[in-house]
């Protein structure tokens, strides 16, 4: 087998919904707080424009990069919320913004060269830079200062391998949500190491407490052309399912990723396609009423935990999820993960696979009624320690 395919740890946050699924099929009650999907449906007007198109007959290869209908709302998205300008040539649409994401790993980086990510970090991206041969850098963020990394930090770990600087705001697993001063000054060393950026941006409109969302390839010239912007639709419509994601950049790389595209994956899903236009043409009312759920939630959990003595916590600004230090209990985050799902049937994600053994992450996309048994369960677990 390959080395580095044989080396893949499978996905942490997909092994915990496996254990928990079985532990459910055996008659066990879990409360899940693993999965990073809201617990919406799809938007009704979303779903109506998709079968449309199967009933009009859109069920045939679509163009590699997307459809140009979907291409060209991409555009107007990026120009009317993040005030960027795109040509559809420009634009990528992949199969979810994971595969964008790896697709620029994989055009980006050749052997040996250095992929930079903030840590705590989505435990996908070391893996995908690992898969082509690439190596993560990771700069360790401070919990007293929300895990956000400074400029500085940045600066120590540029070398001349160095390659690729992933940003992520708001974040998963954190929460976190980095200011466009923040933003402005991490870029500018990026840019004066020459680094590309990778700008993940798939939470977007994921924000509490009047917190805004800033878009690296926004701030300048230099910045647009360094910058490769990546968005979906999983999280702010619902449509983890569907597997719809896409990057904008500059032209030649762009291109480069549609050849690759095309000999892995090919095009999306084309009927999925017509109900993502739908999406970011129609009326996104829905957002901000899950987003005023996602508020309530995050307010209850994280009351929650930090009421549990010895449980410290990060307040997200954004996404839906949390990252309390549990550290204070002896146990490292895998077997205090195993432990509160054995004996109190909560599911929660072990740290370790994000770069922080200390902490465990909860997704708090799920009812409240889950998180209300989940904390429960995590208190008197806590206790009996």
């Amino acid at each position: 087998m390959n080395t580095r395919i044989a080396s893949i740890p499978p996905s942490a946050s997909l092994a915990v919904a496996a254990k928990a699924g079985k532990l459910k099929a055996e008659g066990r009650t879990i409360y899940s707080f693993g999965a990073g999907e809201p617990d919406f449906d799809t938007p009704e007007h979303i779903k109506q424009a998709a079968i449309a198109a199967l009933q009009k007959g859109e069920t045939k290869y679509a163009p590699n990069a997307g459809i140009p209908a979907l291409r060209k709302a991409i555009c107007e998205k990026f120009k009317r919320d993040n005030g960027l300008a795109y040509e559809p040539d420009q634009v990528l649409v992949s199969n979810g913004a994971k595969h964008s994401i790896y697709n620029i790993i994989a055009a980006l980086c050749n052997e040996g060269d250095e992929v930079i990510i903030p840590a705590p970090f989505w435990l996908s991206y070391p893996e995908m830079a690992r898969i082509v041969g690439a190596v993560p850098v990771f700069v360790h963020g401070r919990e007293d200062r929300d895990f956000k990394i400074t400029p500085a930090e940045l600066e120590k770990v540029v070398t001349p391998r160095s390659r690729v600087l992933v940003m992520n705001s708001p974040s998963n697993p954190i929460g976190i949500v980095y200011t466009e001063a923040e933003l402005r000054a991490i870029a500018a060393v990026a840019v004066k190491h020459d680094l590309w950026i990778i700008a993940d941006e798939i939470y977007e409109k994921i924000v509490y407490d009047g917190a805004t969302h800033a878009s690296i390839a926004s701030f300048n010239a230099e910045t647009y052309a360094k910058t490769i912007t990546v968005n979906g639709f999983s999280k702010a419509y619902s449509m983890t399912g569907w597997r719809l994601g896409y990057l904008a950049g500059p032209k030649p790389l762009v291109k480069a990723m549609d050849a690759l595209q095309s000999h892995s994956t090919s095009g999306p899903n084309t009927f999925a396609m017509f109900g993502a236009v739908a999406g970011l043409l129609g009326d996104d009312s829905f957002i901000k009423k899950m987003v005023d759920a996602f508020t309530e939630r995050r307010a209850y959990l994280y009351q929650r935990l930090t009421s549990i003595p010895g449980v410290t916590c990060v307040k997200p600004m954004g996404a839906f999820y949390m990252l309390p230090n549990v550290s204070s209990f002896g146990l490292d985050s895998v077997k205090f993960s195993e432990l509160l799902l054995e004996r109190e049937g909560v599911a929660v994600v072990p740290g370790e696979a994000f770069g922080c053994d200390a902490n465990i992450r909860l997704s708090y996309a799920c009812s409240m009624a889950n998180i209300e048994k989940g904390a429960d369960g995590l208190e008197r677990f806590v206790k009996s320690l």
